[in-house]
């Protein structure tokens, strides 16, 4: 699938840490998951071990209280992969990679390590996704701006739950170069896609599991729904009851 743009009339059905409803979240079964539902695009949250290496988990700490960034790769469980082996599992579906680097983490990391790795690893000759097929966001600023300086080429968008201010919000985005606003669900209204759209930016918003607001959603002109029953989502999106 190609990344789509805010001129597009397609929505696209985009699968939260995977089909994270039907197998257990960022793992590579629900990734394959997603794509039998008939997701277009795989959103995932990229992490990285006490050895950098970068994997795919949504918490900074596993369920036993472990802290990832605290452990080496050898001492994850096998159900946690790689960045590597996510993609590899998403198949022919796009991938929105979210760069987890929140100030209130143990892995928080002023030096964006985690970024410089994915843009390294998008910027490669033998990148495992073209540009087209890829989005990198993060709620951090500085992240995503880590990517649009060493790898312009990729798209990049701003994660927000904070609707203060979201006009300004919107306007400094797409000043910074990015492509995508992906706004919690309950900040998306017409005011918002209004401002999106002024600035050139494609709305994705999260996460939406109810069909009555993803057929809102469609009605107000999103670009993507970002849900965990990638099922329903399809559903809704192909027009189906």
């Amino acid at each position: 699938m190609t990344y789509v743009s805010p001129s597009s009339k397609s929505v696209l059905v985009i699968a939260h840490r995977g089909a994270s409803a039907a197998r257990p979240e960022n793992t590579v079964a629900a990734f394959r998951q997603a794509e039998v539902l008939g997701a277009d695009w795989v959103e995932l949250d990229a992490r990285r071990t006490a050895d950098d290496l970068l994997v795919v988990h949504h918490d900074a700490h596993l369920p036993d209280g472990r802290a990832i960034v605290d452990l080496t790769a050898g001492d994850l469980p096998d159900r946690v992969p790689t960045l590597a082996e996510a993609l590899a599992a998403c198949g022919a579906m796009g991938v929105n990679i979210e760069i987890k680097n929140d100030r209130g983490d143990p892995d928080f990391d002023e030096h964006d390590r985690v970024a410089v790795a994915v843009a390294e690893l998008l910027s490669a000759p033998a990148a495992p996704l073209a540009a087209d097929r890829v989005l990198v966001t993060s709620f951090n600023p500085a992240t995503i701006g880590v990517i649009r300086e060493r790898s312009p080429h990729v798209p990049t968008g701003r994660l927000t739950m904070n609707g203060h201010d979201i006009a300004g919000r919107i306007e400094r985005t797409a000043a910074a170069g990015h492509v995508t606003i992906n706004p919690w669900d309950g900040l998306v209204d017409e005011e918002l896609m209004g401002l999106a759209r002024d600035a050139g930016l494609a709305v994705y918003p999260w996460t939406i599991d109810d069909p009555d607001r993803m057929r809102a959603l469609v009605d107000l002109g999103v670009d993507g729904i970002i849900s965990n029953v990638v099922d329903v989502a399809r559903s809704v999106v192909d027009g189906r009851p």
